[in-house]
This record gives C-alpha cells, sequence and structure tokens, in this order.
C-alpha cells in the first residue's frame, strides 16, 4: 500500500497549502531540523544502546516479554494484558505485517477499526501509540494522549521512549517517530533499501518531544503505521486538516516539489521492515480465549 495522499504535481498546483505561525507551508530544503545545529551525524548512525536492522530486541508488556524483529510477519492468538498491569483488560497481539499501513490521520493502522484518536484502544501491534504535547489552542483533542499513554519520554513504553531519525534530501527532511527499537532498526533498514537509488543525508537518532517547536508536529504527519505507533512526517508540510475533530475534512495535498523517490522508498520499508512481534514470540502471553474460559469456570465454581 503507498501512501494515499500523494498527488502529482498538476493535482496539488490550485490548492494552497495554509501557512502555519511563523512558516509557510511548504517543503523545506536540506538543512530541515535534521540538520540544525547538535542534529548533525553520520550517514548511517544509530543511537546508543538501540538495536539494529535483523536484530531481535526484547519488548515488554503486560508483565511478559516479547520477542520483535524486522522480518517477522506478526500474527499470532490475541491475549488480554492481566489485573495489576497497566492497561489490563486491553487485548493485544495478533497484528500482521499486511495491516501494518494506516494513513495521515492520527488513529489509523488499527486493524478493523476506523476513526480518529487512540483513546481507549488495545494494542494490536503491542506497541503504543505516539504521542504528541498539546500546545496551547492548537489542534483536536483527539490528537493528545500522553495523559493515558506517558509523555515521549516514559521509559516504560514497549521498545522505549519516543525517538526521531531524519532523512534529508535537497527537497524534502522526512522524519521517523516511534519507540527507540523501532527508530534504531527502521533507520538502519532505510539506509541499506534506499541509499542505493537515492541521494540524501542521515542523521543519528534523537530523542522526540512534540512540545519543543523545532520537533515534528502533528499536522505534519503524513503516514502512520502499526496502530499509529510510527509516523512519518514531512518536514514544513502543514496539514491544517489533522489539527480539527472533523473526521471527514480531507488532507491537504502534499507539496509539488517532495522527493517522492526518497518518499517512496521509505514509505516502503517501513511497510515490510517495521519490527513485528512473531506469532511464536506471543508463546508466554495469556490468551484472550484462555482468559474468558477461566472466567466462565470461576462463574460456574461459585454457582
Amino acid at each position: 500500500m503507498f501512501i494515499r495522499l500523494i498527488t502529482s504535481p498538476a493535482d496539488s498546483a490550485p490548492k494552497r497549502l495554509l501557512p502555519r505561525k511563523g512558516g509557510g507551508g511548504g517543503g523545506h530544503g536540506s538543512g530541515g531540523r535534521g540538520g540544525g545545529e547538535g542534529r548533525g551525524g553520520s550517514s548511517g548512525s544509530a543511537a546508543k544502546g538501540s538495536s539494529s536492522f535483523g536484530t531481535s530486541p526484547s519488548i515488554k508488556l503486560g508483565g511478559k516479554t516479547l520477542e520483535t524483529s524486522p522480518s517477522s510477519a506478526g500474527g499470532g492468538a490475541k491475549s488480554v494484558i492481566p489485573a495489576g498491569q497497566p492497561f489490563s483488560g486491553r487485548e493485544f497481539g495478533g497484528g500482521m505485517r499486511a495491516q501494518v499501513y494506516g494513513s495521515s490521520t492520527y488513529g489509523s493502522g488499527y486493524p478493523g477499526i476506523s476513526g480518529r484518536g487512540v483513546q481507549g484502544r488495545g494494542f494490536p501491534f503491542v506497541f503504543y501509540p505516539v504521542v504528541f504535547a498539546p500546545p496551547i489552542g492548537v489542534g483536536g483533542s483527539y490528537l493528545y494522549s500522553e495523559d493515558e499513554y506517558g509523555k515521549a519520554d516514559n521509559t516504560s513504553r514497549p521498545g522505549g521512549p519516543l525517538f526521531q531519525a531524519s532523512f534529508s534530501s535537497p527537497n524534502s527532511t522526512f522524519y521517523i517517530i516511534a519507540d527507540n527499537i523501532t527508530v534504531s532498526s527502521l533507520q538502519s533498514a532505510v539506509n541499506n533499501s534506499c541509499l542505493k537509488t537515492n541521494a540524501f543525508t542521515v542523521f543519528a537518532p534523537l530523542p522526540y518531544d512534540s512540545s519543543n517547536t523545532p520537533y515534528p508536529r502533528p499536522e505534519e504527519a503524513i503516514q502512520y503505521y502499526r496502530a499509529s505507533s510510527v509516523v512519518l512526517t514531512l518536514d514544513g508540510y502543514n496539514n491544517t486538516a489533522a489539527l480539527g475533530d472533523n473526521q471527514s475534512a480531507l488532507p491537504l495535498p502534499l507539496p509539488p516539489n517532495v522527493d517522492i523517490n526518497l518518499l517512496a522508498c521509505v514509505n516502503r520499508t517501513i511497510g515490510t521492515s517495521v519490527p513485528l512481534v512473531s506469532a511464536a514470540g506471543m508463546h508466554n502471553a495469556i490468551p484472550s480465549s484462555f482468559l474468558l474460559l477461566f472466567f466462565v469456570a470461576s462463574i460456574r465454581l461459585a454457582l
């Protein structure tokens, strides 16, 4: 599946991107935020202590340790987070690689679920959704879930705190935002897949904090993946439709000068290489069907 927002220059020319405060709506050049002061790094560099492409680091949810892999197809039985654990009673697991693509809407990428926002949802891919810090008076309430999932630096988040990796070509700067394990793995995957046919600069991953203005914002999102636990943003894109609660609002077109080739490669690589928990990795979790049977049996014994 490909990003549905992409339009040809002819299609997007008559439509003007609404300017944000302090900036325009078009894409920035190669400097972008990724190459600003203190943000530089050598091509292909990775965050300390993080994973590399092809490895299988573990994550924790519901008191269980689960193995992940960028080559996993996902799947497996759904389970329920037991009592005494954060988000007890919510289902997790079962998400498959064929289901990782969402849209440009926050709350997309959940198999079988539509609509904006991530409040009260389960974890089909185990990972928590990304979170944005609410600036005063900007954006719909559905965008901000720090009270539920913790801030971006939440160390109990599966995969670790949120990080960002940037990829800058002469016309566009893209960011991948996700947990530390996922960002490190995807940065290596993008390097391996896209540097052969695209000219761009890669900067070392940095902790993500959307409460600071230099960092990517939800109106710059062009694609969500894996139950909105991964987001790809375009520096300078100003999709004001994302800032309201109108479910039927259509996203604004991407700038006509966006680096379509790099975007296509990054988008494709995320879909094929984003780390997933394998079906085998779910073996030590408690299936939701088992908990249901246990609950019914307990009622019968009580009677």
